[in-house]
């Protein structure tokens, strides 16, 4: 079993004395892994960092054999971010959300695309609204998106303020009464209306932690999300509250 494909590496850690394990995401292979002989070594250092897209050939004897890689590096995005601490941490956990969320070996194309594209958009004007615009794309990839076109009570498009925490539907001011502190808020850069204030990116990516990790999370059977996550929420709040 064999086949060639490129991809962004998510995640690696050592194998044995010389070797390593990576994780890579791919248009035609989904999330796969892989060992790289010699990748815990040196010369593969540069090359094996998490965000870098590769050229990969993969080989096993069988399918269901974790197999080995052959890795070419292709474009490093992670140096280029050295002197941005928030691009670098989104870099950090967008990598870590996939390699959380996404099934083993299958593709799922239209995220990968807006990956890459978030990727390549770190560090640029705006970016932490298209890293929240990714997460809310993650849900809906995974089955958990949010319907927030109209209020879930009343059925009106306008005047939606709050999101349910139990099934991720729009509510508007008036419908949401005495239930408005159970809710959560609904920024308008949820609903497509940007550009987005730092405090609304924060309201935000409330709401798309809030079911990263009630629904994503317990679906996985998995206890948190991704500390790598954290850390950019708490890099993104202390730049937004600083003078």
């Amino acid at each position: 079993m064999d086949w060639r494909d490129e991809g962004v590496l998510l995640a690696v850690r050592k194998h044995g004395e010389s070797a390593a394990i990576i994780e890579v995401f791919t248009p035609a292979h989904g999330r796969h892994a892989g060992v790289v002989r010699g990748g815990g070594g040196r010369r593969f250092a540069p090359v094996l960092q998490p965000g870098n897209q590769l050229a990969l050939g993969w080989r096993a004897r069988l399918e269901d054999h974790i197999g080995a890689f052959t890795v070419e590096p292709l474009r490093a995005r992670a140096p280029a971010l050295m002197a941005d601490r928030a691009a670098l941490a989104g870099l950090s956990a967008t990598c870590a959300l996939l390699s959380f969320a996404l099934p083993e070996r299958e593709p799922h194309l239209g995220l990968y695309d807006r990956s890459i594209a978030l990727f390549d958009a770190l560090g640029a004007p705006g970016w932490p609204l298209a890293y929240l615009r990714w997460e809310m794309l993650l849900l809906d990839e995974m089955g958990y998106g949010l319907d927030l076109g109209a209020c879930a009570v009343t059925g009106s498009r306008e005047d939606l303020a709050y999101v349910s925490p139990k099934t991720g539907r729009a509510v508007s001011r008036t419908a949401a009464g005495d239930w408005a502190p159970r809710l959560l808020p609904l920024p308008a850069c949820l609903l497509g209306q940007g550009p987005a204030s730092a405090g609304e990116i924060g309201e935000g990516l409330a709401v798309t932690g809030h079911f990263l990790a009630h629904r994503l999370a317990v679906a996985l059977g998995k206890q948190a999300l991704p500390e790598a996550r954290q850390r950019l929420v708490d890099l993104l709040a202390r730049q937004s509250a600083s003078p």
